[in-house]
């Protein structure tokens, strides 16, 4: 427990305040620099792929779209379906 060497979030910004959410994603790129493994579960698209270096998009139990975090983030269609710009 005290050296993990992977860490499963489900959802960890769900229902909270903007600047708790800010400090979340936070900690858990701090982790992932430490060399931290993360799996993480989550509906803040943006935020999720901020911090991430790939990304899967499920919709209906399928997978919807996939790549790199940094790829996805600047593809027109997953930034017109998924982060509503």
């Amino acid at each position: 427990m005290s050296r993990p060497r992977l860490l499963l979030l489900d959802e960890p910004s769900l229902g909270l305040a903007p600047m708790v959410v800010e400090e979340i994603f936070r900690v858990i790129k701090d982790l992932r620099s430490r060399g931290i493994s993360i799996l993480l579960v989550e509906q803040n698209v943006m935020g999720a792929l901020n911090i991430s270096d790939r990304g899967y998009i499920m919709e209906i139990g399928r997978m919807a779209a996939h790549g790199k975090a940094t790829e996805m983030r600047g593809d027109d269609e997953v930034r017109r379906r998924y982060l509503g710009k």
